[in-house]
């Protein structure tokens, strides 16, 4: 894990999970937006095990259980597919929430992945 990308993961991710939350308490379905930055939080998911995988080989282990972060690292990758497939098939303002909440999940999860990571203890 990188930790700088680690920050950029949970900026983005706070930051499409605010937006998502403020546009489905206002009412709003579903929109390319919502939608499009719930995506781009999974490229960089994707992007975050392709690092996971080299990480190790390159001298970056992982302080902590290396199970526990895979599994978090798989439930993160799964939520935002779950909560598009979610708001694609209600397209009511509470989908739009759900995005939003997806998104705040993502970040305590990649957070936590980061201490995980970087903070165990042995």
């Amino acid at each position: 894990m990188i930790a700088w990308f680690q920050y950029v993961e949970i900026a983005v991710a706070v930051g499409a999970g605010l937006f998502a939350l403020v546009l489905g308490f206002a009412g709003r379905k579903p929109s390319d937006y919502t939608l499009g930055a719930t995506a781009l939080l999974e490229v960089l998911l994707v992007v975050q095990v392709v690092i996971s995988i080299v990480a190790p080989l390159a001298g970056n282990p992982p302080t902590g259980d290396l199970l526990e972060f895979w599994i978090y690292l798989v439930s993160a990758v799964l939520l935002p597919p779950a909560a598009v497939i979610w708001a694609l098939v209600d397209r009511g303002r509470w989908s739009t929430a759900v995005l939003g909440v997806a998104c705040l999940a993502i970040a305590v999860m990649v957070y936590r992945m980061g201490q995980i990571w970087f903070v165990q203890v042995a």
